[in-house]
Order: structure tokens, then C-alpha cells, then sequence
């Protein structure tokens, strides 16, 4: 039985004042069937673990190296994000791709990084709007799922986020139809690549402009265990209705 997930992706957003949100959503959002991720910038970590002690909420990171250690700077290896008190970390996301130039191979080794600190690594897989025009959706979603994520990944330690790079901040929203299509696609390719049990075990997110008012029609998709949300997870008041919805599925 997989556990349903709510995760937020505050991205490049959020100071420690802005910290009081994580205390409204944890106050406003009891949701026993649900659980729940945040993943903050780096400099929000330690501060946000501390007071989210008590809670069922856990806090994440946006990246990590693929490195232990050694002479890179700026950036940040998964045992120092455990350090500070994540539990996980988002890995391969469409903004990283393009903006840092990030292939699959990569992701797959920060992925490895993230299981040997022991972080659930969440892997983002998407297709742009060019792609799904030439209809090579399910070619590039293949081809990103079978070199990003590592052999060693089980349920436990991996979760797979599709989200269409055309609807990530943009308002607009995959269609029921096409996300079901996706979804269905990813869970037969897992299957097949790791076998029946933990291919089922492998909890599949949906993320992309998902908002309160399309939460509940998204999570009545089969193979959708929860989503991967950006700007609505910044304010307890857009990111609880979601959270409701998902649990109400």
C-alpha cells in the first residue's frame, strides 16, 4: 500500500521569516493518510527541521552533488543536507536541467549520492512542449527514467515526479487524460525494469501548476500518489486544500 505524498518545492523563494508558513501549514494541515515534504532552499534546512521536530512533516533540499566531498564550490553534498536535517531531496528537475545543463546521467549519480546519505531522492522526469508536440512524450520520459534513476532504487529510498515542463509555472495543466497516459506508462516501465513489487512500490507524483481549484480532479488519475507542487506550497492557504484533496482520495 503506498503512502500518499503531498511535496512542496518552495524553490528560490523564502527567507526565515517566511518560516512561519511551515508552522500554519503544520498547524492547518492535519492529514494522517498523507505525508508531507517541504523542500526548502539550503539556508532554510537546519532552522526548519528544528521546528518541525515534533511533527509528521518532513523537510527536503532542491539538490545535491554528486560528490561526498571535495573542492566544489558552492555547492552541497547530500550528507551535509542530512546534517542540517533533511530527509530528502528533489534531483533532476526541469530547472536544473536547463538551466545547469544537467543530463540523466547526473541525476543518476546525485541519486546515488542521496541514497548513500540516506535521503529519499525525488527524480523529475518531463517532456518541454516541443517534444510533446512531435509526440515523443513517452520516448523522452522512457529515455529520462532509465538513465536517471539507479539500479539501487526501491520505494523506500526513490519517489518519480512527472512534470511537463510546459505546465511548470505556466498556469496550464496536463489533461486528465494525459497525465493517466504518462503515469500508467512510467509504473509499466518501472515494473518491468525492477519487477511487479517494487515497481508498485515506487510512489509516482504529479507536478505542474497544480492549485486547490484542480487538486481533486488530478489525484482521481490512477497512478498519481500525490504532486509535486511549487508556488502554491509557499502559503498555507493554497497549499492545504491540496493537501485535503489528496487526502480525501
Amino acid at each position: 500500500m503506498r503512502r500518499k505524498l503531498a511535496a512542496g518545492n518552495w524553490k528560490m523563494n523564502g527567507l526565515l521569516a517566511d518560516l512561519g508558513q511551515l508552522d500554519r501549514i503544520m498547524a492547518a494541515c492535519p492529514a494522517p493518510g498523507v505525508d508531507l515534504l517541504i523542500c526548502l532552499p539550503a539556508t532554510l534546512i537546519h532552522t526548519a527541521s528544528g521546528r518541525s521536530a515534533s511533527h509528521p512533516l518532513q523537510v527536503g533540499a532542491q539538490d545535491c552533488h554528486r560528490a561526498s566531498a571535495g573542492a566544489h564550490t558552492g555547492d552541497i553534498a547530500a550528507a551535509q543536507l542530512a546534517d542540517a536535517g533533511a530527509t530528502a531531496v528533489i534531483l533532476g528537475h526541469s530547472e536544473r536541467r536547463a538551466d545547469h545543463h544537467e543530463d540523466s546521467a547526473t541525476v543518476r549519480a546525485k541519486a546515488e549520492a542521496a541514497q548513500a546519505a540516506g535521503l529519499i531522492g525525488v527524480i523529475c522526469v518531463g517532456e518541454t512542449l516541443a517534444e510533446r508536440d512531435a509526440g515523443a512524450t513517452l520516448d523522452v520520459i522512457g529515455a529520462q527514467l532509465d538513465a536517471s534513476v539507479p539500479d539501487s532504487a526501491t520505494g523506500d529510498n526513490t519517489v518519480i515526479a512527472y512534470e511537463p515542463v510546459w505546465a511548470i509555472g505556466t498556469g496550464r495543466i496536463a489533461t486528465t487524460d494525459q497525465i493517466a497516459e504518462v503515469h500508467g506508462f512510467i509504473r509499466a516501465r518501472l515494473i518491468a525494469r525492477f519487477g511487479a513489487a517494487t515497481g508498485q512500490a515506487f510512489r509516482l507524483l504529479y507536478g505542474g501548476s497544480v492549485k486547490p481549484d484542480n487538486a481533486a480532479q488530478i489525484f482521481a488519475v490512477p497512478e498519481v500518489d500525490g504532486a509535486l507542487v511549487g508556488g502554491a506550497s509557499l502559503t498555507a492557504e493554497d497549499f492545504c486544500p491540496i493537501i485535503a484533496a489528496l487526502d480525501a482520495s
